[in-house]
Parts: structure tokens; sequence; C-alpha cells
């Protein structure tokens, strides 16, 4: 039976049964099975083109080659970033120097942040316009020798500087300083002139009297600026960093002997500076060589010095007198150098100066009541008595005695030696005494 035609009946039955009892069909042999309903047919899916889908190790590599070009991109980028920052700070950087370059060109220009101090300046015969301004350079007296050159060459100065002394300052402009060097410096009235000499041997105090007496300049002045120091030069760097309290004149020793020219009525700062650079040329490279071997200080040079020149009657015994004081400071049996002129320095120079008295400072100075070196120098040696102490002679002596009326001076090994000696002087003394009486008594 066909499915449509059962269908019908199955319907027939239903509308039967519905108009009285409900009859119930016969149990058909087959239940009857809805009909079906078709499915939907699967719709195809579609592919990629082989061509636009590549193997995932393809796909790797091709990312891996992006994100390698976008590192290599930031890299680049970085670098110039970085570049750039470079540049702007050496921009920087040379745009503060040249700035700061030529602000220390026009200080120096100008004579700014300079000092009013004089200092005496020699320019050598045929010493060119470089010459002259490394010299100025070594001075202190300017800081950038080029630009002193080339400011020279624009005022057309080069030729026309003059040998000789003259005085600068550094707080003078170029243009000053080249005036005063080539003889431009226009003066209302011409300074005096006057020559001081100091002898060799002579104390600051003596020295200071020499030159008010010449007016240069007052003498309590002078002490204080001498003594005060602070100069600049080299010999300074080899002071003691203290004082002690112990020195009477802390610059006693430093004058040295000769013949000065001076102005009248100067200031006390530039005698100082003009005996400050002779001193200064006095000591060598050489000498400081020796202190070292000799394990000895500028200080303890100059004061021993300044015992041998007070001591000796002349510079030939100088290197025999300064051994007699080098073996005692060498020899334990001798702890005091027993000089009678620091006895007569305490006498005749500190006690009529000090202030107050002070009997530490008097037996600081006296070789008979202190140990070793007395606390400063006693006089201002000249080179024979430093050379003498630097290079003194071999000798076994401890002793010496001198006849102050003959200048001849007696050596010894013993204290026996030397009582002898005073014995054999003093008789020489009398003798030369009593014949000076029998000349008056003749006349």
């Amino acid at each position: 039976m066909a499915k449509s035609e059962e269908n019908n009946s199955y319907n027939e039955l239903l509308r039967e049964a519905s108009k009285g009892d409900p009859v119930l069909p016969d149990e058909p042999e087959e239940v009857p099975v809805p009909p079906e309903i078709p499915e939907e047919p699967e719709m195809p899916r579609r592919r990629r083109p082989e061509t636009d889908a590549p193997a995932p190790r393809q796909r790797s590599q091709q990312a891996h080659s992006r994100k390698k070009k976008t590192k290599k991109r930031r890299k680049h980028r970085s670098a110039r970033i970085y570049g750039v920052l470079i540049m702007l700070t050496l921009i920087f950087v040379i745009s503060i120097s040249l700035a700061i370059g030529i602000i220390e060109v026009g200080k120096d220009m100008l004579g700014i942040d300079g000092t009013q101090t004089l200092v005496v300046f020699d320019i050598p015969e045929g010493a060119t316009t470089k010459d002259i301004a490394e010299s100025l350079h070594e001075k202190g007296i300017i800081r950038i020798p080029q630009a002193f050159v080339y400011f020279s060459r624009l005022s057309k100065a080069d030729a026309s500087y003059v040998a000789g002394e003259h005085e600068v300052s550094s707080a003078m402009a170029y243009e000053t300083i080249i005036n005063e060097l080539t003889g431009q410096t226009a003066t209302v009235e011409e300074r005096e002139v006057v020559d001081v000499m100091f002898p060799e041997g002579c104390t600051l105090y003596e020295a200071a009297r020499k030159l008010e007496d010449a007016e240069v300049c007052d003498a309590s002045r002078f002490l204080y600026f001498f003594n005060a120091g602070g100069f600049g030069y080299e010999f300074e760097n080899h002071l003691p960093t203290t004082t002690s309290k112990l020195k009477f004149c802390r610059m006693e020793g430093y004058l040295f002997p000769d013949t000065y020219t001076f102005y009248k009525e100067m200031e006390p700062e530039d005698v100082c500076n003009k005996i400050y650079v002779n001193f200064n040329s006095k000591i060598t490279d050489e000498d400081y060589a020796r202190m070292d071997e000799l394990n000895i200080s500028l200080d303890e040079m100059i004061t021993l010095a300044s015992m041998v020149q007070a001591e000796a009657a002349n510079d030939a015994e100088m290197p025999k007198i300064a051994s007699v004081f080098w073996n005692r400071l060498h020899s334990d049996d001798f702890t005091q150098l027993q000089s009678d002129p620091t006895s007569k320095y305490v006498e005749q120079t500190i006690k009529p100066n000090i202030e107050l008295p002070d009997e530490l400072i008097y037996d600081a100075y006296d070789t008979y009541v202190c140990t070793g070196l007395p606390a400063g120098a006693i006089g201002n040696p000249g080179r024979a008595a430093i050379d003498a102490v630097l290079y003194p002679d071999d000798t076994p002596y401890y002793y010496f005695y001198a006849n102050i009326d003959t200048g001849v001076t007696y050596f010894a090994e013993t204290l026996e030696e030397h009582n002898a000696n005073i014995a054999m002087v003093q008789q020489q003394q009398a003798g030369a005494d009593a014949d000076a009486g029998d000349e008056e008594g003749a006349e």
C-alpha cells in the first residue's frame, strides 16, 4: 500500500471515532510511520586557494622578518635621537666654554680681579713680545699670555718695549701695562730715586730704619708688610705653614743684603716686593736640592747662615765655622751651639723692640740656653754664608774663638785646646793694648 492511501484510511477512522463511542480498530499489523522530513542538503565548504594560505613555517618566517624590520627601525630611530642629543650637548658645552673663555680674556685685559700691589718687572735686552708675555704670566701679572701678544700686535707696540726695570700690577689693564713697559706712562713730576745699601748681617729693624731715613717708606709699616709676606714667590712655598709663637721676627733673614734702588715715598708693599724679588732670584733649584740632601729646611738653613755670618771675620773662614755648628748639631755630646751673636740679638734687637717682656722668646734665641738652632734667624746672611752652610768644610772641630782685633779665628777639637786658644787671644789683645798705650804716651 502506498503511504498516501494509508494516511487517508487512518484519518477516516479518527473521524468516525469522534461521532460516537470510540471504536478501536483492529491492531494493524504494522504501526504506520510518520512521513520523513527530508533533510536539507549540506552546503559545500569553500576552500581558499592554496596560493592564499601559506604553510605554517612560511607564516612564521614572515612574522619574524616583520619583527626584525620593526626592531631595526626602532634601533635606527633611537640611534638618531641619541646622536642628536650628543650633538646638542657638544654645542651647549662648546658655547659655554667659549662664553667663559671670552669672559676670562675680557677680565684679564681689563685687570679685573687683580691686586694693586706693584711688582718689579725687568725686560732684558732683545726680549720679544712673546718673551715679555710669558714672563708677565710667570709673575702673575697676566693670566693669558696669548691674548697679551695679540693685543700688543693690535696696539703696534711690539717694537717699542724698553729694556730695564718697570713697576706693574695685576690690576692694570693690558693698555696700562703696555704704556708702562714702552715708557709712555705720563707723570706729572719726576720721582726722586734713592739707593739704599743693606750690609750683610744687618737685621730687619736696622733695614727699616735705613728705609725711613732715606724717605723711602715708614719703618713700622715696612716691618709689618715684610713680616706678613704672602707675595706669591717660590721661596715662600718652602717656609713653615705655621709660625712659632717663639719666633720674634717671622721674615728675619729673607732680606738679601744688596744695594737697592727705590723711589722716595713708595708704598711699603712695593718696597717689600722689590726685596722679595731679589731674594727669590738668589735661592736656586740646586740650593733646594742640596737642602734636601742635608735634610734641612730653608728656614733652618737661613737661621744657621745668619749665625755663620755674624761669627765670621771674613768669607774664607765661613765654611770652617759652619762645620763647627754642623758637627755640634750631629753630635750627642753637644746639645747647645753656644754662639755669642745669638745672645747679643736678644739684648740688642729683641728686648728693645718687643711689646711685652717674654722670657720664653729670649731663651728660644739664646743658644747658651736653647737646644740646637735658635727659634729664627738673627740677621740677614749673604751668599757666602749661605754657601758655607750648604757646603761646609769637613773638619773635626767643635770650638772656635776669634781675635776681633786681628780678624783671625782659632779652631779646636777639645775644650782644653779651646781654653788655650782663648788664653792666647787674650794675651794678644793685652799686648796690643799695651803697645797702643805706649804709642799714646810717646805722643
